[in-house]
C-alpha cells in the first residue's frame, strides 16, 4: 500500500492508501521504496532541531497518511530578525526546499489555524485574490475569516467526522461557526467543538518542545586573545578538568566531545574527538585532542573555548585497582585491570578515522569461516555474548580450505594418513566426527558444476575431524562429498 506520493505521482492518479498493484497498474514505471516510520520520524525530529535557528521553541508535528510531516515553532518575537512574518515563512521554505522537501507555511496566533492554513491553505506564489481570502500570515483578529473558507478536515479531525459532516451538508468551517456548542457535542462528540476553540484562541494548546536538553559543557573566556600552542593546551586541559568533575556529578561519561575556539575576528572553529566507551579521565580527554590542536588556526587570537560533551552515556563510578587513584570510572577498565587496550583503541580511531579501526566480533553461525566478522573497534571491548563454546576451534583457518589426498579404513572413519604440500603425514591420533550442514535459511549453497540452472540443491555437509600427527602437529581436517580438505592448524 501507498503510503505517500510525491507531486508526479499524483498527477499520474496516485494517491496514499492505494494498493501498490493498483499504482503499477496506473503507473507501470513507478518507482518506490520501503515505508521506513522510523527512519521519518529520526529525521523529522533533526529537522525540528535545525529549525532553532528560526525559533528557540520547536517541535515535530508527526506523521500523518499522506506524508504529511509537520513542523511547530513558536516564532512570537522572532519574525523581526528576518525582516516580517512573510520573509520568515518565504526564508523557511526556501531553506527546506535546498533539502529538498516540498513544505507549506503559515503563521497565525493559535496553533490549530497555522496548522489548517499550511495543509489546506494557498501555496506560495498564490494569486493576490485568494490570499485576501485565505491568507498564509493570519493578521490579529482575522482568525474566523481566515478559517471559514478551509474544509472541516482543517480542524484535525477523524475522517468519520469529516464524512458524516459532509453528508449533512456542512462543507466549511463557516458553517461550524454559525452553530452553538449545543448542538455540535451531542451529535459529534466534544472533539469537534474543542478543536474550534483552540483554532479561535478561546483555549490553549501548549506548545512542548521536542528538543533534548544541552549537553554538558564548560566555557572559558580569556582576559586576552591567546594564540601560542602552549596556551591553547594550557587551556583544554583546564576545559576537560572542569568538564570530568561536571559529568563525575551527574554520574555520565563522554563518547563525543567537541572543542569550539572562538576567534577575534568573530570566526569560530570546531575540533571532535569520540573514545571507545564512555570517559571522564581529563588527562585521556586532553590527550585525544593533543594531535587535533595542530589543525586549530588561532589567527589574531583565540578569545573564548567551548568544551561540550555531545555523546554521553551513563557511568558508575568504579575502583580502577586497589594502588590507582582514579576511583570515577574514568581509568579502569570492567575488571580494575587498566584500559590500555581502551586508550589504544581511542588514539587510533581518533587518528586514523573510524572506519580504518575495526575488530573481529562473533556472528550467529556455525559454519568456521562464517563465525566472525568485522566490526567497530570498540565491539572488541565487550563481552561475547554468542562465542560457541562447544567443539575447540583452531586459531588459524584457511580462507579457502586446501585440497589434501587423504587415506581413510571406512567412508565414516577418520584418515589414516594425509599428504599436504607435497608432505606425507601418518595420523597417530583423531577425534570426530562433527558433522556440520549449510545454512539453507541464508542461501549458502554450494556451485555444482553442470547443474541445472534453477535446481534445488541440497546444503553442503561436512565431517570434521581433529588429527594429530607424528610430529605431534594437529589438523583440523573435514571430508565433504568423498574429498578431503584441511581447514585449520591448532597451535
Amino acid at each position: 500500500m501507498l503510503a505517500a506520493v510525491d507531486d508526479t505521482a499524483a498527477l499520474a492518479g496516485l494517491a496514499p492508501g492505494m494498493p501498490l498493484a493498483g499504482a503499477h497498474a496506473l503507473a507501470p514505471d513507478l518507482e518506490t521504496a520501503p515505508h521506513d516510520p522510523q527512519g521519518d520520524a529520526a529525521a523529522l525530529a533533526r529537522l525540528a532541531t535545525w529549525c532553532e535557528g528560526y525559533s528557540p521553541w520547536t517541535a515535530s508535528d508527526g506523521l500523518e497518511l499522506g506524508g504529511a510531516a509537520g513542523l511547530r515553532l513558536d516564532a512570537t518575537g522572532c519574525a523581526h530578525l528576518f525582516g516580517g512574518e512573510p520573509a520568515l515563512l518565504a526564508d523557511q521554505e526556501a531553506w527546506l526546499a535546498g533539502l529538498g522537501f516540498t513544505a507549506r507555511a503559515a503563521l497565525a496566533e493559535t496553533l490549530g489555524a497555522a496548522w489548517a492554513l499550511a495543509r489546506f491553505g494557498p501555496p506560495q506564489g498564490a494569486s493576490e485574490t485568494l490570499l485576501r481570502v485565505v491568507p498564509r500570515v493570519v493578521p490579529p483578529g482575522g482568525l474566523r475569516a481566515a478559517l471559514a473558507p478551509l474544509p472541516p478536515a482543517a480542524l484535525r479531525l477523524p475522517a468519520e467526522t469529516c464524512e458524516l459532516l459532509a453528508r449533512l451538508g456542512l462543507r466549511r468551517i463557516g458553517d461550524l461557526l454559525e452553530l452553538p456548542p449545543a448542538v455540535l457535542v451531542p451529535r459529534f462528540g466534544p472533539l469537534l467543538a474543542r478543536r474550534l476553540r483552540q483554532a479561535l484562541g478561546s483555549e490553549a494548546e501548549p506548545l512542548t518542545p521536542g528538543a533534548p536538553p544541552p549537553p554538558p559543557q564548560v566555557r572559558r573566556l580569556f582576559a586576552e586573545p591567546i594564540a601560542t600552542p602552549e596556551d591553547l593546551a594550557r587551556a583544554l586541559e583546564n576545559l576537560s578538568a572542569v568538564l570530568c568533575q561536571r559529568l563525575e556529578a551527574e554520574g555520565l561519561g563522554a563518547r563525543r566531545l567537541v572543542l569550539t575556539a572562538v576567534k577575534v575576528d568573530g570566526g569560530r572553529q570546531r575540533l571532535s574527538v569520540g573514545t571507545s566507551r564512555p570517559r571522564r579521565d581529563p588527562d585521556h580527554l586532553a590527550y585525544l585532542f593533543r594531535d587535533r590542536l595542530e589543525r586549530l588556526d588561532p589567527g589574531f587570537g583565540v578569545e573564548a573555548m567551548t568544551l561540550s560533551a555531545a555523546v554521553v552515556e551513563p557511568l558508575a563510578a568504579r575502583q580502577a585497582s586497589l594502588a590507582g587513584h582514579d576511583l570515577a570510572g574514568g581509568g579502569g577498565g570492567p575488571s580494575g585491570e587498566g584500559t590500555g587496550l581502551s586508550d589504544l583503541l581511542d588514539r587510533l580511531t581518533n587518528r586514523l578515522g573510524a572506519g580504518g579501526v575495526y575488530g573481529l566480533v562473533p556472528r550467529e553461525s556455525h559454519l568456521p569461516e562464517r563465525a566472525v566478522t568485522a566490526g567497530p573497534a570498540l565491539d572488541v571491548l565487550k563481552p561475547p555474548q554468542s562465542w560457541r563454546r562447544g567443539q575447540p576451534r583452531p586459531l588459524r583457518l584457511f580462507d579457502p580450505p586446501q585440497p589434501v589426498e587423504a587415506l581413510a579404513l571406512l567412508p565414516d572413519h577418520p584418515p589414516q594418513r594425509f599428504r599436504w604440500r607435497r608432505l606425507q603425514h601418518r595420523v597417530v591420533r583423531a577425534e570426530g566426527p562433527e558433522r556440520l550442514t549449510g545454512e539453507w535459511w541464508g542461501g549458502d549453497v554450494p556451485s555444482v558444476p553442470g547443474a541445472i540452472p534453477g535446481t534445488v540443491l541440497e546444503p553442503e555437509t561436512r565431517d570434521y575431524f581433529r588429527v594429530e600427527d607424528e610430529d605431534g602437529r594437529r589438523y583440523w581436517l573435514y571430508r565433504s562429498a568423498g574429498d578431503w580438505f584441511l581447514h585449520g592448524l591448532f597451535a
